[in-house]
Formats: C-alpha cells, structure tokens, sequence
C-alpha cells in the first residue's frame, strides 16, 4: 500500500457560462489529492492520509477520492473549513491563489497522525503541507518516523506565493531529500530553489544529503533522473496539451506505481537502479503526465488507458 500525505482542496478553474461570462467551476483536488487518485486509477492499493473538513467541500472530496478506489480511513476528520484555490491558465499553465488560513488541512498537527497500518510500503508527500505551520512540522515528523522502515517519496511541488520565510523552506525540503529514497521537482521548481544552478550539481547534492533517487521533470522537455548507480533521461510523449494541471502529479503516481508493479519499490532496489530500468520506468511515468496533460484539469489515467499505449 502506497499512503499519499498533504493537502485536499478544491481547485476553481476558469470556465466560460451558457452566457459567455467568465465562471470558477469547483473541482476536486490539490497535488497530494492528486498523486493518490492516480495512484488508484493505475490499479495500485492506495491510501491518503489528509486533514479533511466536515463540510460539504470535505464530503466532494472524499467521494471522488472513493471513486478512484483510494482508502480514506487514515484521512484527520475536523470541523475547521475546506482550503480553496483560485486558479488562472496562461497559454494552458496554472497559476495558484490560495485560501486556506486556519484550515482542516494546514492545522493538521503530530498528536493527530494515526498510525500506518504494516501493509504500508512508501509513503509519498510534498506540496502546500511543507510550505504552512503547523503542517508543516506535522510532515516533517511523519517522514522522521516512518522514513527507517518504508520508503519515502516527496515533490516539493513549490508555490512561492505560499512560503513566508525562504531560507527556512529551503532547509526543511534539505533536511527531507536526506531522508527520501525518491525526490522529484519540475524544472520551475528548480528555478526558485536554485536558480544558479544545474540539474547534475543540484541533485548530486541532495544525494549526498542521503535521497536515493531524484528526477526533474521539464514539461514539454521530458524528464531526467540521477541516482549514484544510474542516469536517464526521456522525451515528453507528444500530445495537444488541453492543460497541465495535474501532470507532474500524474508523473509521481505513475513512477511509483510502476516500481511497485515492477517489484522494485524498495529502498535498496531504488538505490540499486540500473539506467535502463530507470529509463523504462521514467518513460511509463511520462506517458501518463501526458494522458493528463491532453485532458482539462487533474483528470489521470486508468490502468486500462496505460495498457493501451504499451
């Protein structure tokens, strides 16, 4: 069982009314959201660990999490509101504003955390949890207990206009690749981590801080992974890009999926990765980005649809 820890909220995307006026339609989501309804969708038994609220925004997504056969039963049920986020597409990419002080979400503190039941394998996380307090601290603790035993998946999946203090964000997403077997950002994220630097340096410095694993994904220009054993990059799968809301989401799912169908969602077996099976599983991860990135919104494929393009 793969568990998907970090934010549930509601997405407003731009749509066009019967009239022609410019309307926000509601839809389910948020990156963490994201990464487990693909997770699901793919065949894999998933779980999402959340704050959710108790109001009818809580109950949207707890449904649609349901009907992509994910396991709500680890998600933190509270009575504070649902966190929205506003968002406007230039040239078909997002941009994000958020509301979501004092939420179910980014009030989530340790105390809460339940247990991970012995069926969990990896535990993946990132996003809007790493940027907030207490939340924040409520992940980092999350990934300290469980990182020895299961293997750790993060994607900081960066949003600027969240983080406060830059300097102390980019010493905890430090101090969480050290204990990531995989790490995976998009090269915009790289941009407002380390806009000074390269790929190649910047990733052999976090694997030096301990992560097994880390890829950057480039969008129209594919992806590429290092680890201290194997190297590998891949085009992006040519598609009519509708949007890329949901796409790197659908590439972290995809890759995780497919090391566990594989057999090789393990920590010694990630660190042990030769390029051509990094290459395959780089591959099978951008095939699915694409699928979504040809669809509106943060709409992953099925297991069904993937089989269809091997």
């Amino acid at each position: 069982m793969i568990v998907c820890c970090g934010e549930t909220l509601i997405d407003f995307l731009p749509r066009k009314g019967e009239d022609g006026a410019s309307v926000f339609q509601p839809f389910a989501g948020g990156s963490l959201f994201n990464v487990a309804v693909a997770l699901g969708r793919l065949g894999t038994h998933t779980g999402l660990l959340s704050g959710v609220s108790r109001d009818f925004f809580g109950d949207s997504l707890l449904n649609a999490v349901h009907a992509s056969n994910v396991d709500t039963s680890l998600c933190v049920l509270s009575d504070r509101p649902t966190t929205l986020a506003f968002v406007s597409l230039t040239d078909g990419h997002a941009k994000y504003a958020f509301f979501d002080e004092g939420s179910a979400g980014r009030m989530l503190v340790e105390a809460e955390l339940p247990e991970l039941p012995a069926e969990v394998t990896a535990l993946h996380t990132g996003s809007i949890y790493l940027m907030a307090e207490p939340c924040g601290a409520t992940v980092e603790a999350l990934v300290r207990r469980e990182a020895p035993n299961r293997v750790i998946s993060f994607d900081p999946n960066v949003r600027p206009s969240l983080i406060n203090d830059r300097d102390a964000y980019l010493a905890r997403l430090d101090r969480l690749a050290g204990m990531s077997d995989i790490v995976k950002f998009s090269d915009d994220d790289m941009a407002w981590m380390a806009p000074d630097s390269d790929f190649e340096t910047f990733a052999a410095r976090w694997i030096d801080k301990g992560a097994g694993l880390v890829i950057m994904t480039r969008g129209a220009g594919g992806a590429t992974a290092l680890s201290r054993t194997a190297t590998a990059s891949v085009p992006a799968v040519k598609v009519t890009v509708a949007d890329t809301i949901g796409a790197g989401d659908t590439f972290s799912a995809a890759l995780l999926s497919r090391l566990d169908s594989d057999g090789l969602l393990g920590k010694d077996a990630i660190r042990a990765l030769t390029d051509s099976q990094l290459h395959t599983q780089l591959g099978y991860a951008a095939a699915a980005a694409a699928i979504t990135a040809s669809r509106p919104g943060a709409d992953p494929p099925w297991k069904h649809e993937m089989e269809q393009t091997s």
